[in-house]
């Protein structure tokens, strides 16, 4: 029996924060990423929401063993949800593919007031760089909704538990995205 994979769309996108070593680039239709509050963090997570038209890009990773005990742990605040049919992925085979999306009855749209840490925000685009390219961080922000909350910058001493060290020119990518969308940053 085949392993089953994962899709990831937000952090898991950028490899350095996890070790599932067979993963490929690969979208999912009926999908759009979004910002929703969790009132377990008091802050915002990043989760997809059902939208018929539109698809999300991110990486698909095989669970070896089927052993999803450590990626239930890390996506602790999520449900897993069959994308099986809806995946294109370049595996040439079918495959038993789950995305983690937040309850949305728990999860509620964010307010103005609401925040999201810049080092998660990082880490995504990190990702997001070094798998799709710029076109791919354009594409990201594009089609994730909810950037009217707040950016708590945090770079300095980062609350992501998966924070990862960016290059300059990955900050200024970030930074360069978060302006166009203008974005409002706030500080600890």
């Amino acid at each position: 029996m085949s392993d089953p994979f994962f899709f990831g769309y937000g952090s898991l996108v950028n490899r350095r924060t996890h070790a599932y070593p067979e993963a490929h680039r690969a979208s999912v239709t009926g999908w759009r990423r979004a910002w929703r509050k969790s009132p377990a963090l008091d802050r915002c997570i990043l989760s997809v929401v059902p939208a018929t038209d539109d698809y999300v890009e991110g990486l698909v990773a095989a669970v070896p063993g089927s052993d999803w005990a450590a990626l239930d742990e890390r996506e602790q605040h999520y449900n897993r949800h069959d994308v099986s049919r809806t995946v294109k992925h370049p595996v040439g085979r079918d495959l038993d593919v789950a995305i983690f999306a937040a309850d949305p009855v728990t999860f509620q749209p964010p307010s103005e007031d609401d925040v999201v840490i810049l080092s998660y925000i990082d880490v995504v685009v990190q990702g997001f760089l070094t798998e799709f390219g710029p076109e791919g961080v354009a594409h990201f922000f594009e089609t994730t909704e909810g950037w009217q909350v707040g950016i708590l910058d945090d770079r300095s001493a980062p609350i992501y538990p998966r924070h990862q060290a960016l290059l300059d020119e990955e900050i200024a990518v970030v930074d360069d995205a978060l302006a166009r969308r203008g974005a409002r940053i706030v500080g600890l």
